[in-house]
């Protein structure tokens, strides 16, 4: 029985910092963590005394701990590297130079017959397995009819699919033959996604007819149109019949039942380490979205490491995130097959039927470990959701809040509403690196609101302005020593200005992320919000995630945000924006019991200069507020130009702020 805090986590006043869970010492000792520890400890003669010493070895000596990466996990190459780090220079480094290796054929090498390679579940479709026999034919299928369209290394292949098996393995049949992929939730209208994967001119477009949410059906076969008119390059569209509309193009099943090259004479082609192997996007909330490439030994390194050293996953495990095909979070879940980890699929509304659709799912699957964002979190809360009551989760033993951060009140509610031994192994990262800087440690204590600790082989500390790390208070979230999973470049940004500009404009030669961070003298971890939507208040910097924590903790409260408007005449003006419960009224009781929280658990500075009822707070599709957008809006700017709607999961969420801009334009008189 592992030793926890109950006291505490079913405490409404749980404090940032308190003791919610320890690992027992022979739970510790079995991680996959503990067995990499054992394993470098041997093969460099080095003592590891706690986790402190091995990530201060991890960032220092980068290239014994990757090449200990490489041979922990027998990373499989047809040529040998010739060095692994051959320069330390940021943007610039390049790793394993020499390597010819291939994402997908990491994927197939874990085929294990008669078990299932993935799980995948919808509104009007039960829980079924594929098979991994069936997977890897799949994709040999797919792979051999992209190679015989003439799809070659660098070509393009890209998905407009929901989360379904045949966006996994259309994924993997690309990687296998050297195209870059890149996919888009069909819920994206067809300006959304042409304003990303327009930008990569490719050659072969997999598509749905159509997807479903929240009951209904949603006929796409327009948008795939539009799609393909704006894609003047495309060889062929290969339509996937998810509502089975008829639609052009040639049919999944064709794909599927045409020439197969058997499963002994099929090769995934050698590649660099660097070559590509999939484009991200960022949220296009600001401009049109940068196209983010990712190399197949990098991503390949980062995910064998993030899964098995801080999520301690292992072959046969099943884990459900929630998530779409246009989240980072996906080719997450992707990845987890590198390990022979069983990734449960779920495409749908994460509310339908039920508001805990989701845990049905994760107890029908047996699923080890359960992720969703802290958004999906206060949902569960406000609306009494208690899942150990009404589900059967004995299998889980590992949640993963992601997405935004996590306040002491969601971490402790894991333990209070679905179980006391659970660990809960908070990340934070980003699709810039697609993986976590920061996350869960399995040998470690959980904390409340506290992320564990920094990830193995990331340099990330806490800068002040003039470019000094601090411990103990808040700074940027800096990364000092290169990555193997850092983007290659960005697609269409042939000199890097852009890519120069985004990360390395403020600390020459050093990443700048973009979050609030902050460590602590124990080495916990707190994401304080986007460093960029800083409230600066009579030169003190506060993080937005200091008052949603205050603010959303109040029973009336359903969302909040807040942003600080420099005035022309050197002052500021610092709006806190709320969304309520079914009920609620933002009278004089509740404004003012705001009011004074903040000022009694933070300093008056956090106390808002006007707080104004929205019917809702504006997020990306991923669940991350427009605080940069709003700011913007109120400043001035067009609402046509401050976020693309396709971008946003309601795009007439912003709809209160333009009127209230319009109205408000003299802040300084307020």
């Amino acid at each position: 029985m592992a030793s926890s805090a109950a006291d505490t986590a079913t405490s409404p006043a749980v404090r940032e910092g308190d003791l919610l869970w320890s690992p027992p010492p022979e739970r510790a000792e079995q991680t996959r963590l503990a067995e990499f520890t054992r394993f470098a400890e041997t093969r460099t003669g080095r003592t590891f005394g706690d986790y402190a010493d091995l990530w201060t070895w991890s960032t220092s000596e980068l290239e014994e701990f990757w090449q200990a990466v490489w041979d922990f996990f027998d990373v499989g190459s047809s040529a040998p590297h010739t060095a692994v780090l051959e320069s330390r220079e940021m943007p610039g480094a390049r790793w394993f130079p020499g390597a010819r290796l291939n994402f997908a054929e990491h994927v197939l090498a874990q085929e294990r017959a008669g078990q299932p390679a993935l799980l995948a579940v919808g509104e009007t479709t039960p829980l079924r397995e594929l098979p991994w026999e069936d997977f890897t034919r799949q994709v040999r299928a797919v792979a051999t009819h992209l190679r015989d369209r003439g799809v070659r290394p660098g070509d393009r292949v890209v998905a407009y699919l929901p989360n379904v098996p045949e966006a996994v393995v259309a994924m993997v049949a690309a990687a296998s033959v050297g195209a870059v992929w890149a996919s888009c939730s069909p819920d994206f209208g067809s300006r959304g996604a042409l304003d990303r994967l327009g930008q990569l001119e490719p050659t072969v477009l997999f598509a749905a007819d159509g997807y479903r949410y929240g009951g209904r059906n949603f006929d796409r076969r327009g948008e795939v149109a539009e799609l393909v008119a704006g894609l003047p390059n495309l060889r062929e569209v290969v339509r996937v019949p998810v509502l089975g509309l008829e639609a052009p193009g040639t049919p999944w099943d064709d794909v599927l039942a045409g020439p197969t090259v058997p499963a002994a004479d099929f090769a995934c082609e050698q590649v660099p380490f660097d070559h590509p192997l999939w484009v991200l996007f960022s949220s296009g909330t600001t401009g049109l979205p940068k196209a983010i490439v990712h190399g197949h030994g990098g991503i390949l390194l980062e995910q064998l490491k993030l899964q098995a050293f801080h999520l301690d996953l292992r072959p046969g495990d099943r884990a459900f995130f929630f998530t779409t095909t246009g989240w980072m979070m996906w080719n997450f879940c992707v990845s987890m097959l590198l390990q022979g980890i069983v990734p449960v699929l779920y495409d749908g509304n994460p509310s339908h039927p039920d508001v805990d659709v989701l845990w049905r799912t994760a107890q029908d699957s047996r699923a080890r470990l359960f992720g969703a964002s802290p958004t999906f979190v206060e949902l569960m809360q406000k609306a009494g959701v208690v899942p150990r009551e009404r589900f059967d989760l004995s299998a889980l033993e590992i949640v993963m809040p992601a997405g935004s951060p996590v306040s002491p009140a969601i971490t402790a509610w894991f333990y209070d509403a679905v179980g006391p031994d659970l660990w809960i192994a908070t990340g934070s990262g980003g699709t810039d690196c697609c993986t976590g800087f920061v996350g869960g440690v399995p040998t470690l204590p959980v904390r409340a609101g506290e992320i564990q600790a920094r990830s193995l082989g990331v340099a990330a500390q806490a800068w002040d302005d003039a470019g000094h790390p601090v411990v103990g208070q808040v700074g940027e979230l800096v990364i000092t020593a290169p990555m193997p999973s850092m983007p290659l470049f960005f697609w269409g940004d042939d000199e890097g200005a852009r890519y120069r500009a985004s990360y390395f404009e403020t600390f020459p030669g050093v990443w700048r992320h973009g979050d609030f961070f902050e460590v602590n003298e124990r080495g916990g971890c707190f994401v304080r919000g986007r460093s960029d939507a800083v409230l600066n208040r009579q030169g003190v910097r506060i993080g937005t995630a200091e008052i949603y924590r205050v603010v959303e903790d109040d029973p009336a409260v359903l969302g909040a945000l807040i942003v600080n408007l420099d005035l022309p005449d050197g002052g500021f003006f610092m709006p806190l924006f709320v969304s309520l419960n079914p009920g609620a009224e933002l009278d004089d009781e509740l404004a003012g019991r705001l009011r004074r929280r903040l000022r009694e658990e933070y300093t008056p500075r956090h106390v808002p200069d006007a707080i104004v009822a929205v019917r809702a707070i504006p997020l990306t599709r991923s669940g991350k507020k427009l605080e940069i957008p709003v700011r913007r809006l109120l400043l001035g700017a067009d609402p046509a130009v401050v976020a693309d709607p396709d971008a946003m999961a309601d795009p007439t969420a912003l709809d209160d702020f333009v009127e209230y801009a319009r109205t408000q334009r003299d802040y300084s008189l307020r």
